[in-house]
């Protein structure tokens, strides 16, 4: 006997976009704002960006020696804790690898904090911010990044939930151990691996 889809319906791997990680929907054309803090009035020229704690030498680039440095960018995908995930996105800028490369991490140093120019703070596994893991982007779709998505310029950390993407970026500490974040301190995870699904304390 020939069963047909209109019979069974459809399974549920047809149904689900591959490129989504569990609990994610498709935002499509939209991207929602979300943001633990007012969105800063925060001109590119008072931009800047350092590397400071367990480094061989802290580094600071304003917005024109950053834009000095050797482009990349990102495309592919993002994921929101909140469930969103938006496909093939372009973000522009540099990868962070060049700027730890120029301030050359102690061998002691796993663990980053990464800082805003507001106070919001994220904390990573220095794994997951190198090796072509994370940029400084200022540049989304080849528009300038726009405020309320933390221009002039973010951390693009693609492969982890976006709030470790921090906005209106301003450094990142190198440290010898794991030190929570604000959401960290709230609850969220430490790492924050939206395949394994590791949005809470205890995911």
């Amino acid at each position: 006997m020939i069963v047909t889809r209109g019979f069974t319906g459809r399974s549920r791997a047809e149904e689900r976009d591959p490129r989504l990680p569990p609990g994610q929907y498709d935002a499509g054309d939209s991207w929602p704002v979300l943001s633990a803090e007012v969105t800063p009035d925060l001109a590119a020229a008072d931009w800047s960006f350092r590397v400071d704690g367990l480094v061989a030498e802290e580094r600071t680039w304003s917005w024109e020696e950053a834009h000095t440095l050797p482009r990349s960018g990102y495309e592919g995908d993002i994921h929101c804790v909140t469930s969103w995930s938006k496909f093939g996105v372009r973000f522009g800028g540099v990868s962070l690898d060049t700027f730890l490369e120029l301030a050359r991490p102690l061998p002691s140093a796993t663990h980053a904090v990464a800082y805003a120019h507001t106070g919001y703070t994220a904390n990573l596994p220095l794994s997951d911010l190198t090796g072509g893991r994370a940029w400084i982007a200022w540049e989304f779709g080849d528009e300038p990044l726009e405020p309320g998505h933390g221009g002039p310029a973010r951390l693009v950390v693609p492969h982890l939930y976006f709030w470790k993407s921090v906005k209106w970026i301003a450094g990142l500490r190198l440290l010898d151990h794991d030190e929570p974040g604000f959401w960290e301190q709230n609850g969220y995870h430490a790492r924050g691996n939206p395949w394994h699904e590791e949005r809470y304390a205890g995911d």
